[in-house]
């Protein structure tokens, strides 16, 4: 370990040592080498960091809005000097191209940006009483520690998302990053720590589900816990916080519907599906996971995805051409390879791709060639269970009916993809496309002062915006009389 980077848990506004005293090894997906060691934390760091979290709470919620705000501004300002830096430690843990690394920068800057413009507009409420001296005061305050939990495809910008809100309404915060990919929001602790945000606000424990993510979920104290995530391990977060009655916050699997009709510009709808599909190796929860094209342009939209796709550069991330990096692991890429080789086993065609590269650029990486897969009918495994790869499946549809039929036949509910110039079906989809998200006429990618949430197995509650911003008070009602 001396030949790497060694990174100890952040506790407390210091640098701890775990209790386990064992390390985590960080690999980089595209080249199979180890980038650094993080701590592997243990139930009993979990008490420390939520035991310095409550400690910090009564002084940091007593806090103005605007010092809030000025600390996570400041945070801001050190993010952007950072950037380059914070990009190539994005890249190197999860193996995506150095560009889209930076715009996952630009997107924590948004984030946290927001929640700091918004700390003095978390408003309570006067209500008549029910006497002439009475008055009701609906408050807004803060619920105490949080709890977060990140996953591995965004490493940077989902500990932004969970920390910016959090402490911006006055809570302080227990974050436990992905274990694949912890080293974004370790880096997020040396500046929080440069920023001077007290200590104790902010904890950063890594560590696996078992040991970390557990106990920091059933931990009495935690009041609330936001969790981004796969479905079934949101369950489990679910039932754990059950016992105490606390609330969750899940953000959770997808397989948004990419619906392209008739009168849609297939040009557009075609660089989008390439581009919501392949950005970040389709590790994204949002990608359009199956693709619903009319009849009328279904063999012109397949020849525009089939030239899209060969001029995509497959390589390594920190190459400035290269369009799509790795797979994460071997085992998210062996479990995609499984998912297109189940499809063709139903029927489906492979017209591109559909194997690991090999290659001496390729060998010591988990690269996955960007796949396309046709005649792929809504009754295939393929249509329902998330792939989170590189795979576009093209299922032909009739009409606009049977596309909303095709689209809400599905467990999933977190976004969907439009592409019509009919305002008629723009608005019936308004009603009948049971999604939380909705992309009409362009490609993915939700906006901080939005709010991304999704419906059924896709999760609970959301994030972004006011409306994910107001999750992280609670209301208290005070009858006030002289």
């Amino acid at each position: 370990m001396t030949n790497t980077p060694r990174y100890n848990l952040f506790i407390d506004g210091a640098w701890t040592a775990p209790g386990s005293n064992e390390w985590i090894a960080v690999e980089n997906p595209a080249t199979g080498e180890t980038v650094a060691h993080v701590a592997k934390g243990e139930a009993g760091d979990v008490e420390k960091a939520v035991a310095a979290a409550q400690k910090a709470f009564p002084a940091w919620s007593r806090k103005t809005a605007l010092e809030r705000a000025d600390y996570l501004l400041a945070l801001n300002t050190l993010i952007e000097r950072d950037k380059e830096r914070l990009a190539a430690t994005i890249t190197s843990e999860m193996g995506k191209p150095l560009k889209e690394a930076r715009g996952e920068i630009d997107f924590a800057i948004g984030l946290i940006r927001f929640a700091a413009e918004n700390t003095r507009r978390l408003e309570g409420e006067i209500v008549p009483g029910s006497t002439p001296d009475e008055k009701i005061l609906i408050d807004r305050v803060p619920h105490g520690v949080i709890g977060g939990i990140a996953a591995w495809n965004f490493p940077f910008a989902l500990c932004a998302r969970k920390i910016g809100p959090a402490i911006a309404a006055g809570n302080t915060v227990v974050v436990k990053p992905h274990e694949l990919t912890p080293l974004a929001g370790l880096e997020m602790a040396r500046l929080i720590e440069e920023a001077k945000i007290p200590n104790g606000v902010v904890n950063i424990v890594t560590g696996d589900g078992p040991d970390v993510g557990v106990p920091l979920v059933a931990h009495p104290l935690t009041k609330l816990i936001t969790m981004t995530g796969s479905t079934p391990a949101g369950k489990k977060i679910m039932a754990a916080a059950a016992e105490h009655l606390k609330e969750v916050r899940l953000e959770l699997g997808g397989k948004a519907p990419f619906i392209v009709m008739e009168d849609a510009d297939v040009e557009k709808a075609a660089q989008a599906a390439i581009e919501s599909r392949f950005t970040n190796a389709g590790q994204v929860c949002t990608c359009n996971e199956r693709t619903y094209v009319h009849d009328a342009v279904y063999d012109a939209f397949i020849a525009k995805i089939r030239e899209k796709i060969s001029g995509l550069k497959v390589g390594s991330p920190t190459d400035p051409d290269t369009d799509m990096g790795p797979k994460v692991s071997l085992a998210e890429l062996e479990k995609v390879h499984a998912m297109v080789e189940g499809a063709v086993r139903q029927g489906g065609k492979l017209e591109v791709g559909g194997h690991r590269l090999t290659g001496p650029e390729y060998d010591k990486g988990f690269y996955y060639t960007p796949t396309l897969l046709t005649d792929v009918r809504q009754d295939m495994d393929i249509a329902h269970n998330e792939v989170f790869g590189p795979v576009l499946s093209v299922i032909r549809v009739a009409d606009f009916d049977q596309a909303l039929a095709f689209a809400n036949d599905c467990r999933y509910g977190l976004s969907a993809y439009l592409f019509t110039r009919d305002l008629g079906r723009i608005l019936r989809m308004t009603r009948e496309l049971e999604f939380g998200e909705v992309y009409v006429n362009r490609g993915g990618g939700e906006a901080p002062q939005g709010y991304h949430h999704g419906y059924g197995e896709s999760g609970l509650g959301g994030e972004d915006g006011k409306h994910g911003l107001e999750a992280y008070v609670q209301t208290k009602t005070i009858y006030l009389n002289a």
